[in-house]
């Protein structure tokens, strides 16, 4: 199943009293592995970009300046994204500002219910705790050291892992993979290895003897005569 995993960096809080988008990141994942392909884009908001969120994410009015515009890159972004499932941590706040932008444009908007809102995993599988993406990074032990500001791309690239972690997508893709192989010609690897020294039998001659007369009991169908000893045909 291809999923698109997002994230977006604004100029504010609220695209009702004009904030804007100013970066968009995207990863493409299949069943929640990502294929390799992402969009970014930075954008050209428009309008000056406050202090507050250039500390927040480094871009400021100056570097944006010869950035496109929304219009410019709308298309190119629709069509990454498709009319595939959309993972956003905190869903409704970039869900808002990417259908402002759309309706600026005459655009349709984003369903609320095409979107998975990782926050909403996270609040139902660890209740009372910090959600954040840091905070999740750190229970699951994913590494944010790059994340010394926000950054569109990056945050998408490591709520992809988190994801997987909140969904079990990780054990999941390792399951069907182990699946996969045994399905084809190819070998499995195992961790199967030889004892230097084989175990001393446990069982008396007679326990033996008594589990033998319960397999013949049980008919030439029985399953425990795949794991019966060879008979001597010379006996």
């Amino acid at each position: 199943m291809r999923e698109i995993v997002l994230d977006t960096e604004t100029t504010g809080l609220d695209p009702g009293k004009g904030d804007r988008l100013v970066e968009i990141g995207a990863v493409e994942i299949v069943n929640q592995i990502a294929t390799g392909a992402v969009f970014h884009t930075l954008i050209n908001p428009e309008r000056e970009v406050p202090e507050e969120a250039f500390r927040v994410h480094g871009h400021s009015t100056a570097s944006l300046a010869d950035q496109p515009v929304f219009a410019v890159v709308v298309d190119d972004f629709l069509a990454f994204i498709g009319e595939d499932r959309l993972v956003i941590h905190n869903a409704e706040f970039d869900l808002r500002f990417l259908n402002a932008e759309l309706a600026t444009l005459g655009r349709p908007s984003i369903p609320a219910d095409r979107v998975t809102d990782t926050l909403l995993l996270a609040r139902r599988k660890h209740p009372g705790a910090p959600n954040n993406l840091d905070a999740l990074c750190d229970r699951y032990r994913i590494d944010r050291s790059k994340r010394v500001r926000h950054g569109a791309l990056l945050d998408a690239e490591i709520l992809v892992e988190v994801y997987g972690e909140l969904t079990g997508g990780r054990q999941r893709s390792l399951s069907f993979a182990i699946a996969d192989a045994a399905r084809s010609d190819g070998p499995v690897a195992t961790a199967k290895r030889a004892r230097p020294t084989p175990l001393p039998e446990r069982a008396s001659q007679a326990e033996r003897d008594a589990h033998a007369a319960l397999v013949d009991s049980l008919g030439e169908s029985a399953i425990w005569r795949r794991y019966a000893p060879p008979t001597d045909s010379k006996g």
